[in-house]
């Protein structure tokens, strides 16, 4: 990954308290595990950013190797990668997503 892609990366997952990267919009994911994410973080009702990899190649392969994870869509709370689709309803089943964006937010 470039610099310049690391520094892009860096300035929106630091730049926002939840930050999603996913194949599409909030208002239009272009998935269902994007969609899966974006339904379970409108169901918290808590603002969240959304950034469509399906727009930036660069972006779209430098997320995975940041994270060290090759699926998208990824999720970033307080700067904290959480994981994907399936990790994020594990967590919002258990209760630790509430707790991790209600810590997030307060902060």
């Amino acid at each position: 990954m470039s610099p310049d892609t690391k520094a892009r990366i860096d300035e929106l997952v630091n730049g926002h308290k939840i930050m999603v990267f996913m194949k599409g919009t909030k208002l239009m994911p272009q998935c269902g595990f994007s969609n899966n994410v974006v339904q379970i973080l409108n169901v918290l009702g808590v603002p969240f950013e959304t950034f469509d990899v399906l727009s930036d190649y660069e972006i779209r392969q430098g997320i995975k190797d940041y994270s060290n994870w090759p699926t998208i869509p990824q999720v970033y709370v307080n700067g904290e990668f959480l994981g994907g689709s399936d990790i994020l309803i594990e967590l919002y089943q258990n209760g630790e997503l509430q707790e991790k964006v209600e810590v997030a937010l307060a902060s």
